[in-house]
């Protein structure tokens, strides 16, 4: 079966002969599995799917490949620590070390934000999405790849963790009950940008666009549910509804980490497709399948928080069988970790978790 056969029935509710698998890595985890599976390290992994060969993805049999347009394409422009960079947004980056057992790492965490003062909004220029460049590596990969895989167009921080980084989380948090005008104005700069985007990529062939923005936390959401409403459904609704316009049968996928469960509803109802990542330490899964599994499917699911980095491969492949028990169950689900493959994840896990995805009988 083809690859795309594959998440074409998982997507409508249909059983195939496994589940469809996505995993994304951060570049330091793809180090080590480049390593251990040619001997070298190569070209840096782009987590989001920008810029890269997809010799991994081939590798371990994926189903569907990413391409990435927008602002998320900036979290990794450095791999020095300390080092410190200011992207096309004018956002301002450092990377931070860390260290883990099996080596160590960065993440690039944001310093600066250019609409700190409200009054840098009237001047403010952002990037153009219109730049031909930024679509090369998608317009390659459907040329190569769309007949055999599933191909996703990514614009993901889409409207609101682009906004609050270009304002900083603390200001923009406040602004929602402070300055709600002020909030409009800047979530619509990301909103402009990665819808148009979104649409070049419709426009272009690809199967899904992958939109999302983090609004939950490990215990509830970062804002209101009634905050949410107002400011940010109206244009994720816009979003999905000019997306289906250019083409009715494009599938949407939404990210948030986090417990969302207050607004899984109302994202059904503006046309979402796929929900992502689906925290098991966040969501109850079998809510969520019995709830809303006749019209949403499910992407994840596979523990990045403690399975995947502190259990034992048998919990590991336990897991994988207890999502497809649940979330699988009459298709519906693209099985893959919550996030990126995190450094400290240990490669026996990473490969029982790949085998008893794509091995069914091996579980």
């Amino acid at each position: 079966m083809k690859h795309r056969e594959r998440v074409a029935l998982a997507l409508a509710h249909e059983e195939s002969d496994r589940c469809p698998m996505q995993i994304s890595f951060t570049p330091e985890f793809a180090n080590r599995l480049k390593q251990e599976i040619h001997g070298k390290i190569g070209k840096v992994h782009n987590p989001h799917g920008g810029g890269n060969s997809y010799e991994l993805e081939h590798y371990l049999g994926e189903d569907l490949l990413l391409t990435s347009v927008g602002w998320a394409n900036n979290y990794y422009q450095t791999f020095e620590p300390g080092a410190k960079y200011i992207d096309e947004w004018g956002i301002g980056w450092r990377a931070t070390p860390y260290e883990t057992r099996f080596g160590s790492g960065i993440y690039t965490e944001i310093i600066s934000h250019p609409l700190a003062d409200a009054k840098a909004l009237d001047n403010y220029v952002p990037p153009s999405p219109d730049d031909p460049q930024l679509y090369r590596d998608a317009q390659d990969l459907i040329k190569n790849y769309r007949e055999e895989y599933w191909i996703v167009g990514v614009t993901v921080t889409t409207i609101w963790e682009t906004a609050w980084a270009l304002r900083g989380l603390e200001r923009t948090m406040m602004d929602l009950i402070e300055n709600p005008e002020l909030v409009e104005r800047i979530l619509d700069i990301p909103y402009n940008y990665h819808l148009a985007a979104a649409k070049k990529l419709v426009e272009m062939g690809v199967d899904m666009i992958w939109i999302g923005d983090d609004v939950g936390s490990q215990q509830g959401m970062l804002m209101s549910p009634e905050l949410w409403r107002r400011m940010l459904k109206p244009r994720m609704a816009e979003f999905i509804r000019t997306l289906k316009e250019i083409n009715p049968e494009i599938k949407i996928a939404y990210h948030s980490c986090g417990s969302i469960a207050a607004i899984v509803g109302e994202l059904v109802e503006i046309g979402l497709d796929v929900l992502n990542p689906i925290q098991p330490a966040c969501l109850n899964l079998e809510h969520l399948k019995e709830t809303y599994g006749d019209k949403l499917c499910f992407w994840g699911s596979i523990d990045e928080q403690q399975t995947l980095p502190f259990g034992s491969p048998e919990d590991v492949r336990q897991e994988v069988e207890a999502r497809k028990q649940v979330l699988g169950r009459n298709g519906g689900l693209i099985l893959g970790p919550t996030h990126h493959v995190q450094l400290d994840t240990p490669m026996e896990n990473f490969w029982a978790m790949v085998e008893a995805i794509t091995n069914p009988t091996a579980v």
